[in-house]
């Protein structure tokens, strides 16, 4: 019995235990709801509601002419709220369901009615009022959109019911002319800020708004209204220096070559010399396949031994201390030059051992430079190498846009100065700078001693005002004396007539410049590997300088001098330039020309613009040919006569009589597909000019 009464009070005890914990539970949860209730409810909220930010438009970047060279496009996420119409209005909702499907399926082309039509229809079921239907849809098919059933505002009866339709908009950065400069434009993200994008950002981002958002099941945030709580301030644009124009052939340029030479890497940078504005800057590395692209700023960024582009620093220097003249005569013996523990060679045996200055310059004589160095400097190595610093060469240039190299201009007092340093500094090694710091250098003598930093943004501009306007900073006010700075420009000039660049010189605009070859360290191999760096550095017009270069080209295994190598970029894009410039070319005003009863000139029709400014530069007076009535073959004392064309979009345009550039332009631009039969001008066209037609028509035109 004892036994049977001690089980039945642990069943008990058991029971009690478990009632006790029962009420205990169900006395927390009332505390829960009532006392802590409030408590818990608002953290629950702050988890699902948040005000979320909104971003706002980047700025654009602009070339120096005025085109787009990145801007910002919205792009939508596009969405359906099922439940925009009440449950009870359930016949208007299936009204117009199976026509929105319809609508979908043919404007997206991804899916089939009748999938659309599922997918809308269990969106209804289960009351969802966020699901997603398209990403990465442009504001044009936006538009378009809107006008769907379901997805515009309607009125039924007396109701009127609100669109179905949510668009979530994200800003999607693009570069129109897609890899022209771009690594200059460069980016910006968490881990790395490169080019324009990467040091204007807080001017480009602008300032972000706020809305108010609810997280939903599957962590999806969806605006609790329509209306932004602030909304974002649009970023600034930055108007850069680069011209489209010039860039668009300095790729070209460097690219041809860049295969030619079969080489590693190069860059080419073109600089307007006044202004310290960089108008064109082009970098390529050959990629894994094979390819050249854009994958460092190599102007910029990498320091290397310039060579003997660097000779024109060590013979301003002699010549501004007065240690030399264009005519100072040197012994270059057989082209060699034994200095302790070291012999300097010429890269071709002399035709003569005795040779001015001016003739060691233009070709580019190693033995020349050292021997002129080590005379005058030997001695007291310090005054050479205060002179280079004097002119900024050791320190960075401090450019508008990160990334750039530290260059390394060493004295006496550096650890590594060695003996040989002094020599080896005169020709272009034991010391590094960008390729666009041996540029800023070569700009200061064009710029007649004037050493600036170089540009690449003009001005940063919000909502059509200058907020703030950039000018060259000055490096130093006056490298050398205006006599030494004249006879290095006519060093200069000689090496295009005369020296090692006579190959590069053109006949229609003069040239000063230097080519350089250098050999690169391999590491730990040193300069055994025999690889090496081919360079021109120069200006154009010599005479009036406007524009200053440089081309540096790494590792080419087709040749590997910088005449060879390097000068074909030079002249190149100097050819293209001029050809383009009419500046350059000088003014055919002054050209007196009686035009009275001269017939009209062989001339093509097209742009207003183009007509204009060829007529004037040539020192012609234009005229609008309406106004001198078409009837008339002989110009007038008013001038010679240009067609303005007007382009309309969807009417087929008259471009009878025009070039094949001009014709295409026309027709593209107002909307038609154009087939060319012939070349020469346009004598006839498919389609007659006046007519309405649908944009995207094919239309035939017959040039000959």
């Amino acid at each position: 019995m004892n036994i049977r009464k001690s089980i039945l009070m642990r069943v008990y005890l058991a029971f009690g235990l478990m009632v006790f914990g029962a009420l205990a539970v169900f006395a927390k949860l009332l505390h829960l709801q009532y006392v802590d209730g409030g408590k818990w409810r608002s953290i629950a909220d702050s988890l699902t509601i948040q005000e979320r930010v909104v971003e706002a438009a980047r700025g654009n970047i602009y070339s120096v002419d005025g085109s787009l060279l990145a801007t910002s496009v919205p792009e939508y996420e596009i969405r359906f709220d099922a439940m925009s119409i009440p449950e009870e209005y359930n016949e208007v909702f299936n009204g117009k369901v199976d026509s929105l499907a319809y609508k979908l399926s043919g404007f997206f082309k991804d899916k089939s009615s009748r999938q659309y039509l599922t997918i809308l229809k269990q969106a209804r079921s289960k009351k969802q009022r966020y699901v997603l239907l398209k990403r990465d849809v442009s504001h044009q098919d936006l538009k378009i959109l809107k006008t769907f059933p379901l997805f515009k505002t309607f009125r039924e009866g007396k109701r009127r019911y609100s669109s179905s339709l949510v668009s979530v908009r994200k800003n999607k950065r693009i570069l129109p002319f897609t890899n022209l400069a771009a690594r200059t434009i460069g980016y910006k993200n968490e881990d790395f800020k490169v080019g324009l994008e990467g040091a204007y950002g807080e001017f480009i981002e602008g300032k972000s708004g706020a809305q108010m958002m609810q997280r939903i099941a599957g962590g999806v945030w969806v605006p609790l209204n329509r209306d932004l709580e602030v909304a974002p301030v649009d970023g600034s644009d930055i108007i850069s220096t680069i011209d489209v124009n010039m860039q668009d052939m300095a790729q070209r340029a460097l690219g041809k070559q860049m295969k030619i030479s079969d080489a590693d890497e190069g860059c080419v940078i073109l600089m307007e010399v006044q202004t310290g504005e960089i108008r064109a800057i082009a970098n390529f590395t050959k990629d894994k396949d094979g390819e050249y692209r854009e994958k460092l700023n190599i102007a910029i960024a990498q320091i290397a031994d310039p060579g003997s582009t660097f000779k024109l620093a060590s013979y301003l220097a002699a010549l501004d201390d007065g240690y030399i003249d264009t005519a100072t005569r040197v012994d270059i013996g057989n082209g060699t030059y034994k200095v302790p523990s070291h012999t300097i060679r010429d890269s071709h045996a002399p035709k003569k051992s005795n040779i001015s200055v001016k003739e060691g310059f233009e070709e580019s004589s190693n033995v020349a430079i050292t021997k002129l160095i080590n005379t005058h400097y030997g001695s007291n190595p310090s005054k050479f190498t205060s002179k280079l610093h004097s002119w900024g060469l050791h320190e960075p240039l401090h450019l508008q846009i990160p990334g750039e190299g530290v260059p390394v201009v060493k004295t006496p007092k550096n650890k590594s100065w060695s003996k040989l340093s002094l020599i080896q500094m005169a020709y272009g090694y034991e010391l590094l700078l960008t390729p666009l710091q041996t540029l800023t250098l070569y700009n200061g003598v064009a710029n007649d001693g004037k050493m600036i930093a170089p540009l690449f943004v003009k001005e940063i501009r919000h909502l059509g005002n200058t907020v703030q306007h950039f000018e060259a900073r000055v490096i130093n006010q006056q490298m050398a004396s205006e006599e030494a700075i004249k006879k290095m420009q006519g060093m200069l000039e000689g090496v295009m007539i005369e020296g090692t660049g006579k190959k590069l010189s053109s006949p229609l605009y003069s040239a000063a410049g230097k080519t350089g070859t250098a050999q690169m360290a391999d590491n730990a191999r040193g300069y055994g590997a025999r690889r090496y760096q081919s360079s021109f550095a120069g200006y154009f017009p010599a005479e009036n300088p406007r524009y200053s270069m440089i081309v540096v080209i790494r590792n080419p295994r087709n040749g590997y001098y910088g005449g060879s190598v390097a000068g074909p970029v030079f002249k190149e894009l100097a050819d293209m330039v001029y050809a383009n410039d009419l500046k350059l070319q000088g003014t055919f005003a002054n050209k007196a020309v009686n035009t009275a009863g001269m017939r009209t000139p062989l001339t093509l029709n097209g742009s207003k613009e183009a007509s204009v400014k060829v007529y004037e530069s040539l020192g012609f007076n234009p005229q609008n040919w309406n106004t001198l009535g078409q009837g008339d073959s002989v110009v007038s004392q008013r001038g010679f006569p240009f067609v303005e064309v007007n382009i309309k979009e969807g009417v087929v345009p008259n471009v009878k009589g025009m070039g094949l550039v001009d014709a295409i332009f026309t027709m593209e631009n107002a909307g038609f597909k154009t087939k060319i039969l012939g070349k020469g001008k346009v004598i006839a066209q498919s389609l007659s000019p006046g007519q309405r037609m649908k944009m995207g028509s094919n239309v035939s035109i017959e040039l000959k």
